[in-house]
């Protein structure tokens, strides 16, 4: 511990490059020798120690004898910091104020021999408070103005800085989607949403060896917070409020929506199923029934072989095996059949027009024959029934896993199914913007046509499909937007 009668005294000179052409003290031997003098006539004052930068700047405070200087404040050695001229301990008003503080707190005096900045006196006192008070409102002003820099960036849909999100690089301050580890968010998110289990989506992912940006496996915690982040549906957060991002989005906002469903509510008969696209819109045309979701793996010698997946009538389940004669369906072949008939129907231009027509004459149209049409109960035209159906099947053939799925619920509304006919009900009125780009929105009316297609005597489905087209008859009823029981 130090003598209470004795200061130590540590000598800070500097001088840089350009200073050297100077001519008063221009070295820093000329300094120290100043600095020395001046603590030759105060009473027990002694030097502890000099440090001198030659040849440093003092635009920046990474400078060795200057770190080397404050590394032994902390150690309790030195009572007064003595420099020449402020300039020579830092050029930057930011730096010396930060300087200041750290003296401060470790209780050291800072004297500059030329100017008469003495913190060991009163008035000394009095002038570092007040040049640190501006040093507060100086970082208080950068702070808002950081703040407000960062809200405007993400009204302007600019992600602001910290970690770059995992499926993303960041390219001239902006969000670039990462191609390999785009596919692992989209996997996490399906796993997820199939499974509703964050514990069963963090073992498959370490099965798969998937490591994030930093080589190291997903935790439980960094998974539940990738399934919570919106910027996957290109949005930006930002204290807690959500802007449209200019970056493009991984997954969609349907699959996002039933992550966040689950994870809240912790739903566990919520259930979503990539394998099989028309899941919960099937109904059996025998029996009334749902038909549900069902799979069954072939095995030979023990060995796993292959899985089947069906659309089974649930009342075999619900009494016995012989309560319907439909029973089961393979999920794979009646998908393949209705997809390949609506795309004859697309573009068969004769039979459109002929349902065209039979809609627009129909008794169960949302208006009478031989009244005046509204707005609202406008035909149906041979273009919307067209542009509608290759849109929906040209949207099918670009998207895959769970993302396609939910995007057939949005056209489907049922799909009735017998052995002797399959009767597809589209739902117009569900279809939102995306399909409006595409097609002429579709009058507020409901009609069915049937149309019978050949098809291999092999096939499981009769020749006969029936297109339904469905939207409210009446323009007043609130339609409520849902998701099937799956």
């Amino acid at each position: 511990m130090n003598n209470m009668n004795v200061k130590n005294c540590a000598i800070y000179t500097r001088v840089s490059t350009d200073n050297q052409a100077e001519k008063e003290f221009s070295s820093c031997e000329a300094q120290e020798q100043k600095i020395r003098s001046y603590i030759s006539s105060q009473d027990n004052w002694q030097v502890f120690k000099t440090y001198n930068d030659g040849g440093f700047s003092g635009a920046t405070l990474e400078r060795p004898a200057l770190q080397q200087l404050l590394s032994d404040l902390k150690k309790e050695k030195i009572d007064v910091v003595l420099v020449y001229k402020i300039d020579r301990l830092t050029r930057s008003p930011k730096d010396f104020y930060q300087l200041i503080e750290s003296f401060e707190q470790a209780k050291i005096d800072f004297i500059s021999i030329t100017e008469r900045f003495d913190t060991s006196t009163p008035a000394g006192r009095l002038l570092r408070n007040i040049m640190l008070t501006f040093s507060q409102f100086e970082r208080e002003l950068t702070s808002e103005r950081t703040k407000d820099k960062m809200l405007e960036r993400a009204r302007k849909g600019l992600a602001n800085g910290g970690y770059t999100p995992y499926g993303y690089s960041r390219q001239e301050k902006k969000l670039v989607i990462s191609p390999k580890e785009a596919e692992e968010i989209k996997s996490i998110f399906e796993t997820y949403v199939e499974t509703g289990s964050l514990a069963e989506t963090y073992r498959i992912l370490k099965s798969k060896n998937v490591k994030s940006k930093f080589g190291k496996n997903f935790s439980k915690t960094i998974i539940a917070y990738l399934l919570r982040n919106p910027v996957y549906i290109g949005k930006i957060k930002h204290n807690n409020q959500i802007y449209d991002g200019i970056h493009e989005p991984i997954i969609s906002e349907e699959i996002f929506a039933i992550a966040q469903k689950i994870h809240k509510e912790k739903q566990k008969n919520f259930r979503v199923y990539k394998n099989f696209l028309f899941g919960g819109l099937i109904k059996c045309e025998e029996c009334g029934s749902n038909m549900t979701s069902f799979f069954s793996n072939k095995h030979r010698n023990g060995e796993f072989k292959r899985r089947y997946y069906y659309y089974r009538c649930t009342s075999t389940t619900k009494f016995d095996w012989q309560s319907c004669s439909v029973k089961q369906v393979s999920a794979e072949r009646l998908e393949n059949f209705c997809l390949e008939n609506l795309e004859r129907i697309s573009v068969d231009k004769s039979y459109i027009e002929n349902l065209v027509f039979r809609l627009n004459h129909s008794s169960d149209a949302g208006y009478r024959v031989g009244h005046e049409l509204t707005d609202s109960c406008s035909k149906f035209s041979t273009e919307t029934i067209s542009d509608t159906l290759k849109f929906f099947l040209n949207k099918l053939k670009t998207t895959k896993g769970i993302e396609r799925n939910l995007f057939a619920k949005k056209f489907l509304s049922n799909i009735f199914y017998s052995p002797e006919s399959i009767k597809i009900r589209f739902n117009l009125a569900n279809t939102g913007g995306e399909a409006a780009t595409k097609a002429k929105p579709a009058p507020p009316l409901a009609g069915l046509v049937e149309r019978t297609l050949s098809s291999p005597k092999s096939e499981f489905v009769s020749s006969n499909i029936a297109v339904y087209l469905e939207d409210s008859p009446n323009p007043f009823r609130r339609l409520r937007r849902r998701w099937p029981k799956l």
